[in-house]
C-alpha cells in the first residue's frame, strides 16, 4: 500500500485580507514583509509547525516530517485513506485524529517544496465559538479525544502521543 501524506504548506494574512500570491517566490516576499503568516502561528502553532516552514523557504526537494502531537497538516493522499471520524464534526480535533490515524498507519509525511495553500479569512464559526464559550463541549470533546487514542492503541498497537 502506497503510505504517503504529502504536505502542503498553509499560510494566512490577519484580518479579512485575501492575498493569493501567484507564487513561491511572491509568497516569500509577503511573508519577509510580515503581510502572509504560517498558518496559526499565533493561536495553534503545533498545528502546523512540523512542517519546518523554515527548510521549506529554501529547499527545491520534497523532504519527511516526523508526526508530533496536535499535527493538523493539510494533506494529499490517495483516495482509498482512512476516512475522517465522524466523532469530531464542528470545532476541535478533526484533521488532528486523521493524521494521527494515518501516523499509526505507518504513513510518511512529505512536505511538497513549490506548493502552499492560503486560508480564506472568515469570521468565526458557530462551533468554534461553542468551543470557546462551554466548558461541557470542550469536556466532551476531552473525552472523545481519549476515546478515540485508546481505540488506535486496540487498532494499531502501542501509539504514543
Amino acid at each position: 500500500m502506497y503510505k504517503k501524506a504529502f504536505i502542503v504548506p498553509a499560510f494566512e494574512s490577519h484580518g479579512y485580507k485575501n492575498i493569493i500570491p501567484k507564487d513561491k517566490k511572491e509568497l516569500l516576499t509577503l511573508l519577509e514583509n510580515n503581510t502572509l503568516f504560517t498558518f496559526r502561528h499565533d493561536v495553534w502553532a503545533s498545528g502546523h509547525a512540523p512542517t519546518n516552514y523554515s527548510k521549506w523557504k529554501t529547499t527545491e526537494a520534497p523532504y519527511e516530517v516526523k508526526w508530533k502531537p496536535d499535527f493538523e497538516p493539510y494533506v494529499v493522499v490517495t483516495s482509498n485513506v482512512t476516512k475522517y471520524d465522524t466523532r469530531f464534526i464542528g470545532f476541535g480535533w478533526n484533521k488532528v485524529s486523521h493524521i494521527m490515524e494515518l501516523k499509526a498507519q505507518g504513513y510518511e509525511f512529505i512536505v511538497l517544496p513549490d506548493v502552499f495553500i492560503i486560508h480564506k479569512a472568515h469570521a468565526p464559526s458557530n462551533d468554534i465559538l461553542k468551543f470557546r464559550r462551554s466548558s461541557i463541549y470542550r469536556m466532551c470533546l476531552q473525552k472523545l479525544k481519549e476515546e478515540f487514542v485508546v481505540m488506535l492503541q486496540k487498532k494499531y498497537g502501542k501509539f504514543n502521543t
